[in-house]
């Protein structure tokens, strides 16, 4: 699965308990009638990624959903949900890099000098 948006927030990386876990979240906006906020999670090597990134930049992120159960000790069952990404890339915007601008086909003027009377030599 994939997410696709605007880069809105880039957290710090975090370190919990004496094993060293590392996580760090980003926000990405989603650009579509409704935007959405997604955070997603890098965790442990992954948190490196994000180094290259910035806020304000539009990305595309592959993730993974997880999900996990918690027993509390009242005996009570809770369900917890997290998008973890693994990847990250950039995305362009407008016109791809060395293609030149091509004007609409509103900006061409009709052709004013045809003949009827040519003969039309196409095979079909």
């Amino acid at each position: 699965m994939e997410v696709q948006g605007k880069v809105k927030l880039i957290g710090a990386t975090q370190t919990f308990g004496s094993n060293g876990f590392r996580k760090r979240e980003i926000v990405v906006t989603t650009e579509e009638q409704y935007p959405q906020h997604i955070m997603i999670e890098f965790v442990q090597d992954k948190t490196d990624l994000l180094d290259n990134y910035q806020v304000g930049q539009d990305v595309k992120v592959n993730i993974n959903l997880r999900g996990r159960e918690w027993v509390n000790p009242q005996g009570e069952t809770k369900y917890f949900n997290s998008i973890q990404g693994w990847r990250i890339e950039a995305v362009q915007t407008g016109a791809p890099q060395g293609m030149p601008d091509v004007p609409p086909a509103q900006a061409f003027e009709p052709a004013t000098n045809v003949n009827e009377d040519d003969h039309d030599d196409l095979p079909f």
